[in-house]
């Protein structure tokens, strides 16, 4: 057997794994503000901007529009957020955080800190990891 094929010399299993495990760790947390992992990060993307594009969240995201449109909708109707066509190209659907969505921002504050005692590295260990991948993805775009 090649080493190129073992399981522990590939990059793609820790990552894998990783991920599974980090968002373990926030979904407890998450059903306590009754939302799921990819509705905490489309309410991350509105406490910050207030409201946005479909299209620029998919982009933020990488999620495409079969995946947004249901969560989206789903969000809609537990009144977190509003969606509305754009005045200025009726092709465009623009998200708005509501009342209640801003209300979640409140009990959604304690979360990171929750993640980086779980993960039990320095700041300075977080920063480099998340500088490292955003990097990857970064390049993952260029090679497209």
């Amino acid at each position: 057997m090649s080493d190129d094929i073992r399981l522990n010399n590939q990059l793609c299993f820790p990552l894998y794994a990783l991920s599974r495990q980090i968002t373990g760790f926030y979904r407890p947390l998450l059903e306590q503000l009754g939302v799921t992992y990819p509705q905490y990060l489309v309410m991350m993307v509105l406490w910050e901007m207030e409201s946005t594009s479909v299209k620029q969240l998919g982009q933020m995201l990488w999620l495409d529009s079969g995946t947004l449109t249901p969560l989206l909708k789903r969000m809609e109707a537990s009144g977190l957020i509003a969606r509305e066509r754009s005045l200025e190209d009726e092709r465009s659907v623009i998200v708005s955080i509501t009342d209640k969505g801003r209300l979640l921002e409140r009990e959604a504050e304690k979360i990171p800190t929750h993640i980086k005692c779980r993960l039990k590295m320095s700041d300075y260990e977080i920063i480099t990891l998340r500088d490292h991948l955003k990097k990857i993805l970064e390049t993952t775009l260029e090679s497209e």
